[in-house]
């Protein structure tokens, strides 16, 4: 009798290419382009080596109370992970437990179905509108749960938090999940929400507009009861998440807020030239409000351009999947990386 008849098979979900070598731009995975805060290099300096002996706080404590002390929220509010994927996979196994299909957009973050699937959670995903936005009245249906990233990935749109307030209203009796991985580059955080609302938990990130992807630090704001809730599972699972130089250098990411918003001002100004320079070539996208473009055009196949760019040791994402094999997502880099892709494109237009 083979063992495989006990193995929970599931199809994983595959990440952004990492390539390593000289010369290489990589516009692929969403990543900051510029270094973390000052602090955060001086502090990884006098980083104590020895302590890493010693097991980390298991209650991210320091971490945790400047992340609160940032939203204006209880240290009691928060709760810390290994990057967001942690906090959302644990928000699954905590909260996703009804015999009712949890929620979340057909074209989203590819990770939720692979959650879903692992955990054995039913879910249903719902397609968007023809501009590729999210129709509210579809979560207003009986369900188990409903995550929805805003922006959303990879579109890039951004949905009001007007209008995701009518969706966490109408569902008070199962967790909404809004998870802002992007938020910082132009939408605008469902974190006040908080206060009206103790079914809803807002997800960020370190890894992208705080620069420090390679630290795997994310976290979770909600209500003191949901996030106890999380607390227990995370104890039940993995005491010690997260390592000691992640918790020290991410107080240090929190106290810079002028740097951060100077970071996220470059990255947002060097979007919005893209946007203009692509459109004069004819891509056609929705108006984006993250740190990436999602863009297809009509006289060229996606899968063709993500190959040239590849062989000129650019990368971008290409998704082969339906409704959206004909889009490219492209990561803001640095103005001199997004000139070099856009030398290319305006070579490869050219013929």
């Amino acid at each position: 009798m083979s063992f495989e008849q006990n193995v929970r098979q599931v199809i994983p979900y595959v990440p952004g290419e990492q390539p390593i070598g000289k010369g290489i731009i990589k516009l692929n995975t969403n990543e900051c382009p510029y270094p973390p805060a000052p602090g955060v290099e001086k502090a990884s300096k006098l980083f104590q080596t020895d302590l890493l002996r010693l097991y980390p706080d298991p209650t991210i404590g320091e971490l945790s109370q400047a992340l609160a002390d940032y939203y204006q929220v209880k240290k009691e509010q928060v709760f810390v992970g290994v990057g967001s994927d942690d906090v959302i996979a644990m928000a699954f196994m905590t909260f996703f437990n009804s015999d009712k299909p949890i929620l979340f957009p057909q074209i989203t973050y590819s990770f939720y179905d692979v959650w879903a699937n692992l955990f054995r959670i039913p879910y249903k995903t719902l397609p968007l509108d023809e501009n590729l936005r999210i129709k509210m009245e579809d979560y207003l249906i009986p369900n188990g749960g409903i995550i929805i990233a805003n922006p959303n990935a990879p579109t890039g749109q951004f949905e009001s938090v007007s209008d995701l307030e009518k969706i966490i209203a109408a569902n008070p009796d199962v967790v909404v999940i809004i998870d802002e991985a992007y938020v910082d580059f132009g939408g605008e955080s469902c974190i006040p929400l908080l206060s009206k609302y103790d079914n809803l938990l807002v997800v960020q990130t370190f890894s992208k507009s705080r620069s420090m992807a390679g630290m795997r630090i994310g976290y979770g704001i909600g209500n003191e009861k949901l996030i106890q809730y999380l607390q227990d599972v995370k104890y039940s699972f993995n005491s010690y998440t997260l390592n000691r130089q992640s918790i020290e250098l991410g107080v240090e990411a929190v106290k810079d807020d002028v740097y951060f918003k100077e970071t996220l001002q470059k990255v947002i100004q060097t979007r919005e030239w893209v946007k203009k320079e692509l459109q004069d070539l004819g891509f056609q996208f929705p108006d984006s409000k993250a740190n990436f473009i999602f863009a297809t055009h009509p006289s060229y196949s996606a899968k063709d351009l993500f190959e040239a760019l590849k062989k000129e040791h650019i990368y971008v994402r290409h998704f082969n999947k339906p409704g959206i094999d004909q889009y490219l997502r492209i990561s803001i880099g640095t103005d001199e990386e997004m000139n070099v892709l856009l030398e290319f494109i305006r070579k490869y237009c050219k013929g």
